[in-house]
């Protein structure tokens, strides 16, 4: 599988709070890019190309870093690692690059999407999920951008665990197969008496 998406960057001088402030300014984001070596290469990333990298590619996906410094250009295929954001405004304020090496296994948490309608919510269960993401192993290209999980078939006091997850080849779940991560439960006696009590005061007259 071949590496479609690259991002172009390049290489930053300057360092500290004023810089970054200036290059802000300018809509460029610092960051850092860190080897599979371990070290590290400080960038600026133009704004608009990448909150449309991050869009496509979140944070399971490999990407091409482009890195030009100078006269000299580097290509590097990276996740996104750490994403920092302005507390208001939403846009990114720093990003760090995870450089990969395509032959060896990485770790990611990568997101669950639960489609359908569980058998046992229709008959007056409740679905409580647990995990919104699943720490996944396997090569960079292997890994999935994410995990759907059909939930239409439980019924109630069933559960899918991580060893009932459908994943792709190549790839393993790093937490144990008995971890829950959605479930279909029995309402309580409490829930039950409170729709109840609801039920009751909705259809009660209105006090003239």
């Amino acid at each position: 599988m071949a590496i479609e998406k690259t991002l172009k960057v390049e290489k930053r001088l300057q360092h500290g709070k004023g810089p970054n402030g200036r290059l802000r300014g300018k809509d460029l984001i610092p960051g850092v890019f860190y080897t599979p070596a371990g070290e590290n290469v400080s960038v600026q990333i133009p704004a608009l190309p990448l909150e449309k990298t991050f869009g496509e590619m979140g944070y399971t996906s490999v990407f091409n870093l482009e890195i030009s410094d100078g006269d000299a250009t580097s290509v590097h295929p990276v996740l996104f690692w750490k994403i920092q954001r302005h507390p208001y405004k939403k846009v990114f304020t720093h990003i760090d690059f995870y450089g990969v090496d395509l032959d060896k296994v990485v770790k990611v948490e990568v997101p669950v999407e639960f489609v359908g309608t569980p058998k046992g919510v229709k008959l007056g269960g409740v679905m409580e999920t647990y995990r919104e993401t699943v720490r996944l192993a396997s090569k960079p290209l292997d890994m999935p951008r994410k995990l759907v999980v059909d939930v239409s078939a439980l019924e109630v006091n069933n559960h899918i665990t991580a060893s009932d997850l459908n994943l792709p080849p190549n790839v393993k779940t790093v937490c144990s197969g008995d971890t829950v991560i959605v479930s279909v439960l029995t309402k309580s006696k409490e829930e039950l008496e409170g729709e109840a009590a609801e039920a009751a005061a909705a259809a009660a007259p209105a006090a003239s």
